[in-house]
């Protein structure tokens, strides 16, 4: 081979649309209050942690991991009450199952939409995969502007659509008529994004049997599960049977199986810390609101957007007090001035309210 440099062959053999991204950025949490990412603040109760750390160190981790978790599918199906012919497809956290969805339908000129802002990997993963990506913007209260949505499915045809419910980062669930008239409205497949599912009042996993072309997404992430990266699509067996094809062997290890199918033993314990949450998020949103110059969205998700001004130098004040939220300003024009703060303990949200009028005092 010639003498060239890495960069060189970087820029010769990289897709330019790769080569214009930027990874997706996990900050180092390490020392910080981390309100930042969504996840459940609460440890399950030790009884049941001791259960869990049996299980771990009988675990045949020198194996590979069952390719077909039967037992842990029919949990889920159970625990969802699906309705006949459906089933559950199980991906390593909710973005492979995004990733599957987008191969499996990315023929050449194939779009994906969504709405605008909502969760980056839609787009980003549209942009892996070399689909066009179409993001329909939501109205100014972050409500789903239903005339303009179904303007771009005429339009664009999608072969794809993405509906975040509730949303993220709004952390507001869409008018589930407007979601209706969206799917039916669609001429692909459209998935309705629940991965919030556990602090919201509504879903549709009983509309599944109604629409041929939809899909509902799952994550148990939010719910306490963050670390184990499981997440499913539920519905009809005659879509789950193609994406099958797609998904790689093995992709949900041996310890998560076995962990996520102990925990849904005790789903009881996981939605009364989701109960807690709920009324953690309704405490913070009061303390929130009682703030002068902020401004807080209703969420029926387990974190809360807000708009402050000098939004970037309130969360570099709060980094400086030892808690760590998102930074969302710069990241879309709705988005300006806003962040974003997961729902923690009493003890963890009274720590960030204290910080946040320091900062911005």
């Amino acid at each position: 081979m010639p003498s060239v440099s890495a960069s060189s062959l970087v820029k010769n053999l990289i897709r330019s649309e790769i080569l214009a991204l930027s990874a997706y950025h996990v900050p180092d949490s390490s020392g910080y209050i981390k309100l930042d990412a969504m996840e459940n603040p609460y440890l399950v109760p030790l009884a049941l942690r001791e259960e869990i750390a049996a299980l771990v160190a009988g675990a045949a981790i020198n194996r590979y991991p069952d390719p077909n978790p039967f037992a842990l599918k029919q949990q889920i199906c159970e625990l969802l009450d699906l309705p006949e012919g459906m089933a559950v497809l199980l991906g390593n956290g909710s973005d492979e199952l995004i990733q599957l969805l987008a191969m499996a339908v990315s023929k050449p000129g194939a779009t994906l939409l969504s709405v605008e802002p909502s969760f980056v990997m839609y787009r980003m993963i549209a942009t892996f995969i070399g689909m066009r990506y179409v993001g329909v913007p939501l109205a100014a209260d972050y409500s789903l502007d239903l005339a303009a949505t179904l303007a771009a499915i005429r339009r664009e045809q999608p072969a794809l659509v993405f509906l975040a419910y509730p949303n993220n980062p709004t952390g507001n669930l869409f008018s589930a008529e407007a979601v209706r008239q969206i799917i039916a409205a669609s001429p692909g497949l459209v998935v309705v994004d629940e991965a919030y599912y556990a602090f919201a009042c509504d879903s549709f996993i009983p509309h599944l049997a109604e629409f041929p072309n939809l899909l509902v997404m799952r994550t148990f992430s939010k719910l306490g599960m963050a670390g184990l990266r499981l997440g499913f699509l539920a519905g009809s067996a005659v879509w789950l049977e193609q994406l099958e094809k797609l998904r790689l062997p093995y992709n949900v290890g041996v310890l998560p199986q076995l962990v996520a199918a102990k925990l849904l033993e005790r789903h009881d314990v996981l939605l009364q810390q989701a109960g807690q949450i709920k009324l953690d998020r309704a405490a913070l949103y009061q303390q929130l609101s009682e703030i002068k110059g902020v401004t807080v969205y209703p969420s029926e998700a387990n974190f809360l957007l807000l708009r402050v001004a000098k939004a970037t130098a309130v969360f570099e004040g709060l980094k400086q007090r030892g808690v760590l939220i998102k930074n969302l300003n710069g990241g879309h024009p709705m988005l300006n001035d806003c962040l974003r703060v997961t729902v923690g303990t009493p003890e963890e949200n009274e720590r960030f309210i204290a910080a946040l009028q320091e900062s911005i005092g």
